[in-house]
């Protein structure tokens, strides 16, 4: 991995910063990119202090533009791509009853449309390297959570993305990962959505029970090494995906009875 330029979108906290620092000291090239540039700068700056490299990029994922930006930035400063990382994601937790339609238009905006517009751009020049793409899914992708429409249907297509991006370059020997943590104390869940748009700030679950961010890098970067097809996880994330295809009917029940059960849920 020494000296692979690898591009993190979603870089300022949780997996996101997690991956970066595990990349620098794989003596990595990195491009960090994230909305909020005073903890990008506090990153690169503590990496710079440690005799690693950060580039940081502020950047929207959302935003087509800003996209070419990082691509750009990482071509100005080392003329080529290795990994694109495709980590930056938000959530949300509400009944689609009740749901503000533009709660599902922002997560399909960064979650799904930022893996579009980064891959489009990093693209020519991973094929180049017969590098390695990934998207950081879940497994809603696989399993729709009730209370969480707008982020399974984001990561699911996500998947479809993906998988036929592979394909299309089978023959070019691109390297596409889909990597599915199960649940994992981040942010995220803080940062997620409600029902009018606005950030709940709490979490519903337990985040001492959670895998840890470092954990979740430590296994993306040991699929990108093995060039596996897809990550999942967890024993549990295996079975839920596993009897998905078997007995779909037992999982959708076990799944609805799973997230009627988090505290305050919008699923009764």
């Amino acid at each position: 991995m020494k000296d692979k330029v690898v591009i993190v979108t979603g870089a300022s906290s949780g997996i996101g910063e997690a991956l970066v620092y595990a990349f620098a000291q794989m003596k990595c090239r990195v491009v960090i990119a994230a909305r909020n540039g005073e903890k990008l700068k506090k990153i690169s700056e503590d990496l710079s202090g440690q005799g690693h490299m950060a580039i940081p990029v502020v950047a929207d994922v959302s935003k087509e533009i800003d996209c070419k930006r990082i691509i750009d930035t990482c071509i100005e400063k080392f003329e080529t791509i290795d990994i694109l990382i495709n980590n930056a994601g938000i959530s949300m937790r509400a009944a689609f009853i009740d749901l503000d339609l533009k709660v599902i238009h922002n997560l399909m905006d960064t979650n799904f449309w930022g893996t579009v517009y980064c891959t489009k751009y990093a693209l020519p020049y991973i094929l180049k390297n017969k590098g390695s793409i990934v998207g950081v899914s879940s497994i809603a992708g696989y399993q729709g959570l009730p209370g969480r429409t707008g982020y399974s249907a984001s990561k699911s297509a996500m998947h479809g993305f993906l998988d036929t991006l592979r394909i299309e370059h089978l023959k070019e020997h691109l390297h596409v990962m889909i990597a599915c943590p199960s649940f994992t104390s981040t942010n995220i869940r803080k940062t997620a959505l409600n029902k009018d748009g606005h950030i709940q700030g709490e979490s519903p679950r337990d985040e001492s029970k959670m895998m840890t961010a470092e954990q979740v890098a430590v296994q993306i970067i040991k699929g990108i090494k093995k060039r596996k097809r897809t990550l999942i996880m967890t024993s549990k994330g295996k079975l839920i995906v596993f009897l998905n295809k078997m007995v779909p009917w037992f999982i959708d029940n076990q799944t609805y009875k799973a997230m009627a059960n988090e505290p305050n849920s919008p699923i009764k």
